[in-house]
C-alpha cells in the first residue's frame, strides 16, 4: 500500500481590506469628538463662552500630543492590544491587564451614551421616544442594528464615518457663512465667575477631548501604520479644533441670549435663530447621525482590544476569534452587551465614571511611556517625540495635572463604581492565569522571537512587514515570563520566520 498522504492544509482566509489615511482620520475623529454636539454644556457651566473659546484650542493640541507618544508604541508594537502592550513593556503583564480592563470599562460606558443621545435628539420632533414601552425596545434595536454594522468588517465602519463625518459638520459651515453678519465679538468675552461649575465644565471639557489614544487598539488593522497613524492624528487634531471652534464663534457670537440656556442639543436653537427652520432640523439630524458615528468607532477600539489582548494571551482565544469579514465575533458581542446593561444610567454619571476610569489609565500610560524612556532609551523609534527623559516627563506633567483634577472632583458615588471596578482587575488577574495553568479554556500562546529573528503565528501575516527590531526587543522582554523560547527553525504550518 502507498504512504498515505496529508491532507493539503486548508486555504488562508481572505485578507480583509485595511484602514487607509481617510477612514482613519475619520475614525480617530469619532474616537474623540464627532462634532460640536454635547459641548453646549461647556458654555453653561463655564459662565459664558469666554472659558470653553480658550478652552478647546488649547487642549486637543495637548491631548493629540500625548497621542504620537502612544503612537510610537503602537509603532514598534504593530499589534490591536495598543497601549496594552506598551504598558506590559514598561511594567508586567499584570498592569497591562488592568490598563486593558480600565480602558475597556471606560469605553463600553463612553459607548452606552449614544443610542440614549440619538433618542434624546429624535424626541425633540417625535414625543413618542418619551415613552419607555417605545423607548427601550427603540434603544435595543439601534443598538442591535449598529452592532451588526461593527460585525461587517472595519473598512465598512471607516468609509461609513467618513460619510456620517461630512453630513454631521456640513450644517455647521453653512451656520458659520450664515452667521458673519450678525456677530458681535464683544459676546466672545462674557465670562461671570459667580455661575461658573468647576466639576461640570472640566467634565464636559475632559469628554469632549478624550480618547486620542484609543485607536492604538485598531494598528493592527491599518495600512501602513508607522506612516498613517503620524498623519491621522495631525488630520484629526485639526478637524476636532474646527469642528468646536468655528460652531462656538458663530453660536456665541450671532445669537443674542444668556449662557444659562446653553445646554445638549441647542445648537439645533442656534441653527434656527442664524439660518431658519430648516438649519435647525438639519443640525437635529446631523447630531443624530453623528452619535451613529461615535458608537460605531467606540465599538470598534472596544473590540479590537480585546483582540488585541487575546492574541497575546491575556484573555481566552475565544475573544481573538475572526468573522469571515475579518471582524471579532465575540468581542464584538462582549462590548454591545456591555453596552446594554449600561444604558440606563444617567446621561452625568455615565461620563463622571467613564472619565474617572479613562484617568486612571491614562495616568498609567504617563508612567509607562517614561519609564520605556528610561528602560530602553536606544531603541530605534520610527515615530519619537524629539526630546530627552526629562522633557518628555515635564511634557506630561500638564496633562497629568488636568487628569488628577477631573478624579479629585468626582462624587462619592463615582469612587466608589469605579474603585469596584479596579478591585475586580485585580482579583480577574489570577483567576485567569490560573484558567490557563489548568488549561480550563484555550488562550492563545503567541511564539518567543529569537535573537535575531521574529516568528509571527500564521494568524497575524500582515504585521510581517511592518516587524522591526524594535518590536523584537520590546516583545522579547513582554514574553520572557510567559514561555521558553522556541526553536529557531519553525515550518510554515508553525508560523512565519522574519530574518
Amino acid at each position: 500500500m502507498g504512504e498515505v498522504q496529508d491532507p493539503p492544509p486548508p486555504p488562508p482566509p481572505p485578507r480583509q481590506p485595511k484602514l487607509t489615511l481617510l477612514p482613519l482620520i475619520a475614525l480617530i475623529f469619532y474616537e474623540v469628538s464627532g462634532g460640536p454636539f454635547g459641548i453646549e454644556d461647556s458654555v453653561s457651566s463655564g459662565g459664558g463662552p469666554l472659558l470653553p473659546l480658550l478652552g478647546f484650542p488649547s487642549s486637543p493640541p495637548s491631548g493629540a500630543s500625548r497621542s504620537p507618544n502612544h503612537g510610537r508604541a503602537l509603532h514598534f508594537l504593530p499589534d490591536n492590544g495598543g497601549y496594552v502592550l506598551w504598558v506590559s513593556s514598561a511594567f508586567s503583564p499584570f498592569w497591562g491587564f488592568q490598563e486593558g480592563l480600565w480602558k475597556w470599562f471606560s469605553g463600553v460606558m463612553d459607548n452606552a451614551l449614544y443610542p440614549v443621545l440619538f433618542l434624546d435628539y429624535l424626541k425633540r420632533s417625535a414625543p413618542i421616544f418619551n415613552r419607555t414601552v417605545v423607548r427601550l425596545p427603540s434603544l435595543l434595536s439601534l443598538t442591535v442594528a449598529l452592532t451588526y454594522l461593527n460585525y461587517r468588517g472595519l473598512h465598512v465602519v471607516g468609509f461609513s464615518a467618513v460619510a456620517l463625518a461630512a453630513f454631521s459638520l456640513l450644517p455647521f459651515g453653512v451656520i458659520a457663512l450664515l452667521a458673519i453678519p450678525r456677530l458681535k465679538p464683544k459676546r466672545w468675552l462674557g465670562f461671570d465667575r459667580r455661575r461658573v461649575n468647576w466639576r461640570g465644565y472640566f467634565n464636559s471639557m475632559f469628554w469632549n477631548l478624550n480618547y486620542w489614544d484609543k485607536a492604538s487598539t485598531l494598528a493592527g488593522e491599518v495600512e501602513d501604520p508607522s506612516r498613517t497613524f503620524p498623519k491621522a492624528i495631525v488630520g484629526a487634531v485639526v478637524v476636532v479644533v474646527v469642528s468646536y471652534v468655528v460652531p462656538l464663534l458663530a453660536g456665541t457670537g450671532a445669537v443674542d441670549g444668556s449662557s444659562e440656556e446653553w445646554s445638549d442639543g441647542y445648537f439645533a436653537q442656534v441653527g434656527r435663530v442664524i439660518g431658519g427652520e430648516w438649519v435647525g432640523w438639519w443640525v437635529q439630524a446631523a447630531a443624530a447621525m453623528s452619535n451613529l458615528g461615535l458608537f460605531e468607532a467606540e465599538m470598534s477600539g472596544d473590540a479590537f482590544q480585546l483582540l488585541g489582548m487575546s492574541d497575546i494571551g491575556m484573555l481566552p482565544s475565544v475573544f481573538a476569534s475572526r468573522s469571515k469579514y475579518g471582524t471579532p465575533t465575540i468581542s464584538i458581542l462582549c462590548s454591545a452587551t456591555g453596552v446594554v446593561f449600561l444604558s440606563w444610567m444617567s446621561f452625568q454619571e455615565i461620563i463622571e465614571f467613564l472619565n474617572f476610569l479613562y484617568a486612571v489609565g491614562m495616568l498609567l500610560e504617563f508612567a509607562a511611556f517614561i519609564r520605556l524612556r528610561i528602560k530602553k532609551p536606544d531603541l530605534h523609534r520610527p515615530y519619537k517625540v524629539p526630546f530627552n527623559t526629562l522633557g518628555v516627563t515635564l511634557i506630561c506633567v500638564p496633562p497629568a495635572f488636568l487628569l488628577i483634577l477631573v478624579m479629585c472632583l468626582a462624587s462619592a458615588r463615582t469612587f466608589l463604581v469605579s474603585g469596584i471596578v479596579i478591585l475586580i482587575g485585580f482579583f480577574l488577574y489570577p483567576i485567569i492565569q490560573l484558567a490557563k495553568d489548568r488549561k480550563w479554556v484555550r488562550f492563545s500562546t503567541p511564539p518567543m522571537p529569537s535573537e535575531n529573528s521574529l516568528v509571527l503565528p500564521v494568524a497575524y501575516p500582515h504585521q510581517a512587514d511592518v516587524a522591526e527590531d524594535a518590536s523584537v526587543s520590546l516583545l522579547s522582554e513582554f514574553l520572557d515570563d510567559k514561555k521558553e523560547p522556541l526553536d529557531k527553525e519553525i515550518t510554515l504550518e508553525g508560523g512565519v520566520k522574519l530574518e
